[in-house]
């Protein structure tokens, strides 16, 4: 028994232990193709006015992206990716001190944004489309990442199929953040990401969030990046613009199940949920 009535008959309950708080990752895209909003935030106002209202919904980091990783996106040009990104980090970097990711599979991207600002690299490909990546966050020491995917948003969702979801995504994880730290990426800088909806179908997505355990036993930080994707709108019938309280639900759940950073498009919908799941954890 437990709860208030095992207080009632003299039953010690054990303190429930300390865990640190759950960030909130905004995503502020910069492209004209995202399949959320693109297209939406290219001028140096409309990027300044979105950063300051994703800060002030209570987004923790700011995550730009300036190359769409949706299904069937082709890849950007260097040159194309970061006239897009450094700007956009550096209209950011002028108003606000919060800690911005770069959304990028190219090292000299996350270079180049290190230097005008960015603290942590998200790479999709788990440091495998670029060999020079791994290099570039060892040297500056920037947090990084590490995410599952299966092929290329090209093609990872050409009838994606996997022995066993759980085991083969978390299989996946454990030997790139061993590469990595093989490779002198500290392991305290390292996050690890499933990759909802990165070469997975719908009944795959719903197995990661049933397993959530799987992967946060892998010792790291977990990212979980589920805003407004498409097995939501398959599972509800939702389009895209209608899936911001769904996403909020899932990202209460995500929280109390041991994600340590959620990334989300609505800010403001998802802090809500985390402070009612903070709530219901902390309750006697």
């Amino acid at each position: 028994m437990s709860g208030p009535a095992s207080r009632e008959i003299g039953v010690a309950v054990q303190d429930v232990p300390p865990r640190p708080p759950v960030r909130i990752m905004g995503i502020l895209n910069v492209t004209p193709d995202s399949f959320s909003d693109g297209g939406r935030f290219f001028t140096p106002a409309a990027i300044a006015e979105q950063a300051g209202r994703l800060v002030a919904d209570g987004a923790d980091i700011l995550d730009v992206g300036g190359e769409s990783s949706r299904p069937g996106a082709q890849s950007v040009p260097l040159a194309d990716e970061l006239d897009r990104v450094l700007p956009t980090i550096e209209a950011i970097r002028r108003h606000h001190s919060v800690p911005i990711s770069v959304d990028t599979t190219k090292a000299e991207v996350a270079r180049q944004a290190i230097g005008a600002g960015a603290n942590i690299v998200n790479d999709i490909s788990g440091l495998r489309a670029d060999p020079e990546m791994v290099r570039v966050v060892r040297e500056t020491g920037v947090e990084v990442v590490l995410m599952h995917m299966l092929g290329t948003p090209r093609t990872m969702q050409d009838a994606p199929a996997y022995d066993d979801v759980i085991r083969d995504i978390a299989s996946f994880l454990r030997e790139r953040t061993a590469w990595a730290m093989d490779q002198g990426v500290r392991r305290e800088a390292i996050i690890v990401d499933p990759g909802i909806g990165f070469g997975k179908t719908v009944t795959h997505n719903l197995s990661i969030f049933k397993h959530l355990s799987a992967f946060q036993d892998l010792g790291f930080p977990l990212l979980i990046g589920h805003s407004r994707k498409a097995f939501i709108g398959k599972v509800l019938g939702l389009e895209v613009g209608d899936r911001d309280l769904a996403t909020a639900v899932l990202s209460g759940y995500c929280a109390n199940n041991g994600a340590a950073i959620i990334r989300v498009h609505d800010v403001a919908g998802t802090a809500q949920a985390l402070r009612l799941a903070e709530a219901i954890r902390s309750a006697p």
